[in-house]
């Protein structure tokens, strides 16, 4: 009778301590996206959310704040460092100010032709552990990517080949973007992205760099102007998971297995959706009479060519730039995209 009870104690002591001990891993992560919780990347996020608190037995909560609700999309990577957050869930391009090597973990400009090449450098090249030192310094995590894929113009004018760049006034986000077209003849203003709907009505611009041809569809903007190229070549933007490093590092190795998974699962889910959004999206285009151009291979190697040579200015900006587009350079190099 007195084994008994030692062991039955034993076993409630055990129980205590295994329940304290999950009790103490619980952890609650506050991020922030600049997102709508009606956008596909935020319904797939709310997917994420579920996916991470589900694997995790509840161990781990996550507090999403979308549409930017808590600071700017501008001012998140700098509230997780902070402390205000613990993670930003927008993308790497906002912080070229901190160090211009983010431009080439926001949006290289030219280089890859689809997500899945993109993901491979990160993966599979040695992309991961070269960002990573980016994100460190600044002590944040980057925990991955995710990219819905290239990007699509809106245009009142042919945009058949480079020739058509010349002289085209188009809406520009500010960046390595506005110096490649510069050097291809265009004319990019950079303005805001609500204002492209009046400057393109207006005639203000002949055409916009907004979003992906589906995204652009639900703007309107193919309302206003007829002429679009698909596939895209010139912009495929990254977004990031990037959370604080002390928080990260105070993460258990299971619930950082966790959060990698369920993100690396929303990352392919989010570029499955996209594509097959894109091309709903041009078909239907084509069947209401917009004009799409899918650019040959010479073109967008012209393109390329063009971009390279911002990339090789924004490359000398700082030791880390230099690092990660020598790393980006000779992946692309690998998969035939460049030349030696």
């Amino acid at each position: 009778m007195k084994i008994k009870t030692l062991l039955k104690s034993a076993a409630v002591a055990a129980v205590a301590v295994t329940g304290s001990a999950a009790f103490a891993q619980d952890v609650t992560l506050r991020i922030q996206t600049h997102y709508a919780t009606e956008h596909p990347t935020g319904q797939r996020l709310a997917t994420f959310i579920d996916d991470v608190q589900t694997m995790s037995d509840g161990e781990i909560a996550i507090e999403m704040f979308y549409s930017s609700s808590v600071v700017a999309t501008t001012e998140t990577f700098d509230a997780a460092i902070n402390g205000i957050l613990d993670c930003d869930a927008t993308g790497g391009a906002y912080q070229t100010g901190k160090n211009p090597a983010f431009q080439f973990v926001g949006d290289i400009m030219g280089g890859y032709d689809t997500p899945w090449q993109q993901y491979s450098w990160l993966y599979h090249g040695d992309g991961y552990a070269a960002a990573q030192e980016l994100y460190n310094a600044q002590n944040m995590q980057l925990v991955g990517w995710a990219i819905y894929g290239q990007e699509s113009f809106a245009s009142s004018k042919p945009i058949a080949g480079p020739e058509d760049l010349k002289g085209w006034k188009f809406r520009s986000p500010p960046g390595m973007e506005t110096e490649i077209f510069e050097k291809l003849g265009a004319s990019p203003i950079v303005m805001d992205f609500t204002e492209i709907f009046t400057a393109l009505e207006t005639g203000i611009i002949d055409g916009a760099d907004a979003s992906g041809l589906a995204n652009n569809v639900g703007l309107g903007l193919y309302d206003i102007v007829k002429h679009a190229n698909y596939p895209g070549f010139h912009s495929m933007p990254s977004d990031h998971l990037a959370c604080n490093l002390d928080v990260w590092n105070g993460l258990s190795d299971k619930h950082k297995r966790i959060i990698d998974t369920a993100w690396q699962k929303l990352a392919f889910q989010i570029a499955l959706y996209n594509e097959k959004a894109n091309a709903e999206a041009a078909a239907k285009l084509q069947a209401e009479g917009v004009t799409l151009y899918d650019w040959s291979a010479e073109d967008r190697a012209a393109f390329r060519k063009a971009a390279q040579v911002a990339w090789e200015d924004w490359g000398t900006r700082s030791p880390e730039a230099g690092a990660l587009l020598a790393s980006h350079k000779a992946y692309l190099t690998q998969l035939g995209l460049l030349s030696e």
